[in-house]
C-alpha cells in the first residue's frame, strides 16, 4: 500500500461547516469525507477526459456538413 501523504489545508470556516455537517450525514469524518469528494472529482475528470469536448465534436460535425468541393 502506498504511503499517505499529510499535509496542511487552509480553509474558510463556512465551507468547513458544510463538510462537517455533510460528513456527519453519510459517517465520515471531515477528513474522510475530503479524501471521497477528492476521489470522486478524480474519477470525473478521468472519465470525462475519454470523451469528446463539445467545441471538438462541434467541430467535426462542422467539418462534415461542409460541402466537398464535388459536384452531384
Amino acid at each position: 500500500m502506498a504511503e499517505r501523504k499529510n499535509f496542511l489545508l487552509r480553509i474558510d470556516p463556512a465551507l468547513w461547516n458544510e463538510l462537517e455537517s455533510w460528513a456527519q450525514d453519510e459517517l465520515r469524518s471531515v477528513n474522510g469525507q475530503i479524501e471521497y469528494v477528492l476521489k470522486q472529482a478524480v474519477q470525473k475528470r478521468k472519465g470525462s477526459s475519454r470523451q469528446p469536448t463539445p467545441q471538438t465534436s462541434q467541430a467535426q460535425k462542422s467539418k462534415s456538413s461542409e460541402p466537398s468541393g464535388e459536384k452531384p
